[in-house]
């Protein structure tokens, strides 16, 4: 099977590469070259050869995820205005509020969001440079 012009333009095409026309000559010739190693390669006697083995075929197990958390210099619940379980809770973003609501957890109609409660208070929590500087060495 060899490749022409017409392939390479149209895969170019569906892949929304410009390829200029000075060279689709040479990428053509380039491209039968590899499927002309590749027949080569096809012809070759691999009959009592073992397969390679490698990540496909299971690959090396993987080490045990062991070792002491790094302690935090400032507790999580002071250096975010929010936390749950551990985690960060943060404002959501007009751009991924639900439909019809804001950032701030109002619907167009004034009434809460079922969010809004975890949220509330985060304007009146210091900034991180507030809490960063109050126990900077």
């Amino acid at each position: 099977m060899a490749v022409s012009e017409h392939d390479l333009r149209r895969v170019a095409d569906l892949a929304r590469l410009g390829v200029p026309a000075s060279r689709v000559p040479r990428l053509v010739a380039e491209l039968n070259g590899i499927l002309a190693h590749m027949d080569v390669l096809n012809g070759v006697n691999t009959e009592g050869v073992a397969c390679a083995t490698g990540v496909s075929s299971g690959g090396m197990p993987l080490r045990a995820d062991t070792g002491l958390p790094y302690p935090l210099a400032v507790a999580l619940e002071r250096f975010a205005p929010a936390t749950r379980d551990g985690f960060l809770l943060v404002p959501r973003l007009d751009t991924h509020a639900a439909a019809g609501a804001s950032a701030d957890g109002r619907r167009a109609d004034g009434a809460a969001d079922t969010d809004a409660p975890i949220l509330d208070g985060l304007e009146d929590a210091p900034d991180a440079g507030e809490v960063l500087g109050a126990d900077a060495p």
